[in-house]
């Protein structure tokens, strides 16, 4: 069981908005005692990103997006800038495992909170710092948002319609997807960073960039620039390396077709009862359907609109052809399967009541489905239990 795994790991969270509050969520979900630290008035840029909003009993509010990233956290709120602010910061650092903070490069270091500073008071700790563009190089000491990386790493250069289509031009993803992944590479380093300690007892510096991320995140996309020199093309729903596999429109909707391999397509070419579409030269193999995919795509929207999706689809899981449905996120969570698996599940807030929270995936033993963690906390409400916040 993973829920405890890091029972006994304390971490200083110093991080803000996504990247870093998500990685140190997880540390939570793995059983870390996390401190999230937070400017005593304004608190997490992301409390004020609503509405939506929680609303307590006695006026207060929590936004669904801070929600979303800081259960089982306990906050406290200091100002690093003041002495008693960064005295309490140096007290928790001193006794921590982990610091994960996303200032920009130099900020800490005026104020000694800085990973050489810290490490001469706590050897063994891991000071992770995730920034937009890293502690070094031409750009270091510039700010910057999700949204402006998926645009300078290329994501957004392919994601899209393709030109001459209805509504072509560039597309963020509809979440922030470079923050997000940023947080997961920061948990799977500093699980590492704790690894390494074990046979060293040393701990480490992390420089994590936003922008690196967004590179690495380009996957295939990136690999097949570097290896054909061509920019990839916005393709809209299609995949850029494997045919069909893209949204059809049916007779009453959409639906995903996702063929990964020829066998798959033939089988999909026997529930269209269109078997000749397999045998033909321009389709037989995927790097075939690839080079005549405009000539493909219309022999299959063509079939697509006469059944509707429930005819499709009891063909398709008949034949075992692998296709998806799109979902509305209220259909989402009142899935059989999503219910099954409890990623939506709620826990209590003593000033906010019921608090609705998705579960961590990594979670996934049957017993550990039932979130064990404390819901995302007001702001300091837990100052009086960290000396020597007040007496």
């Amino acid at each position: 069981m993973l829920k405890n795994a890091l029972a006994g790991i304390k971490v200083l969270d110093l991080s803000r908005i996504l990247a870093g509050p998500w990685c140190t969520q997880n540390l939570a979900d793995l059983g870390a005692d996390v401190t999230k630290v937070e400017h005593p008035d304004r608190g997490d840029d992301t409390r004020g990103w609503g509405p939506p909003y929680l609303e307590g009993e006695d006026g207060q509010k929590m936004s669904a997006y801070f929600a979303s990233c800081n259960r089982g956290k306990r906050s406290v709120g200091a100002d690093f800038s003041t002495a008693a602010g960064k005295d309490l910061i140096l007290s928790l650092a001193k006794e921590s495992d982990i610091l994960v903070e996303n200032y920009k490069p130099g900020t800490l270091v005026r104020y000694g909170l800085d990973y050489p500073t810290l490490a001469k008071e706590n050897p063994r700790l891991i000071y992770i710092s995730i920034t937009g563009f890293g502690q070094d190089g031409p750009m270091s000491d510039k700010p910057g948002y999700d949204y402006v990386f998926q645009g300078m790493g290329g994501l957004m250069s392919y994601t899209g319609h393709s030109d001459g289509m209805a509504g072509a031009g560039p597309l963020r993803t509809g979440v922030a997807v470079v923050d997000i992944t940023t947080g997961m590479y920061a948990t799977a380093a500093v699980l590492a960073a704790l690894y390494q300690r074990e046979r060293t007892g040393e701990g480490t510096f992390i420089d994590l960039a936003l922008l690196d991320v967004a590179v690495a995140l380009n996957a295939n996309q990136g690999a097949n620039y570097l290896i054909s020199g061509v920019n990839p093309p916005r393709s809209g729903n299609a995949h850029p390396n494997c045919a069909p596999y893209e949204v059809f429109r049916c007779a009453d909707g959409h639906l995903i077709l996702a063929i990964g391999n020829d066998s798959q397509f033939q089988h999909f070419c026997d529930v269209a009862g269109m078997p000749a579409w397999a045998k033909d030269a321009r389709f037989s193999t995927n790097s075939q359907r690839i080079s005549n995919l405009p000539a493909l795509r219309q022999l299959l929207a063509d079939v697509f609109v006469t059944r509707s999706r429930q005819s499709w689809s009891e063909s398709f899981d008949a034949a075992g052809v692998p296709w998806g449905p799109i979902n509305t996120l209220d259909q989402v969570f009142t899935h059989p399967q999503v219910q099954h698996r409890r990623m939506m599940q709620h826990v209590p807030h003593p000033i906010m009541g019921s608090v609705p929270l998705v579960r961590n995936p990594m979670l996934s033993d049957e017993k550990e489905r039932t979130l064990s963690v404390a819901a995302p906390p007001l702001l300091g409400e837990h100052d009086c239990s960290i000396a020597p916040v007040c007496d």
